[in-house]
């Protein structure tokens, strides 16, 4: 079995991501493996009257880009030790999508994210982005659920 060398991790701050990167910091360890944590900034979109159609705003894109990229090298530091490689990302775009490419560009042996649906007639309309995850990914996906079997969430630095 050909050895994980880089593991993609996405993360939405949800405290469910959050537990899933803990517990692929444990395998990235097990591993030698690179960790690379990814963010996806939906591009907002708003309606500004009905003669112009949608208009995106790229301002808002940016800050949030510029927040999520701090927030996302803050998580880094605090969870992942410091003998572990690690990259974070930040992609705008379809979370979905951007989180497959970005495991092609990597060259990723392993994506591991938490999965917890939309509920009722949204998850029936959408799906999760956990399930496109897995649908397209190019490489194994472990979906999390809440609570992770035999893993001590107090795992800390």
């Amino acid at each position: 079995m050909e050895l994980i060398k880089n593991i993609l991790v996405p993360i939405d701050f949800s405290d469910y991501s959050k537990n899933a990167l803990r517990y692929a910091v444990q395998f990235a360890k097990q591993f030698k493996a690179k960790m690379y944590l990814i963010y996806v900034v939906e591009p907002m979109i708003y309606p500004a009257d009905f003669s112009m159609g949608q208009v995106a705003i790229p301002s808002m894109d940016a800050d949030l880009q510029n927040r999520a990229d701090e927030e996302l090298k803050s998580l880094a530091k605090n969870f992942i030790e410091s003998s572990i490689k690690s990259e974070t990302i930040i992609r705008t775009g379809k979370p979905f999508v951007e989180i497959n490419e970005t495991a092609k560009d990597i060259d990723a042996d392993l994506i591991i994210m938490a999965t917890h649906g939309h509920t009722g007639v949204e998850h029936l309309l959408f799906g999760s982005t956990a399930e496109k995850v897995v649908r397209k990914a190019p490489c194994p996906v472990l979906t999390l659920r809440e609570p992770i079997k035999g893993f001590n969430y107090n795992v800390k630095k």
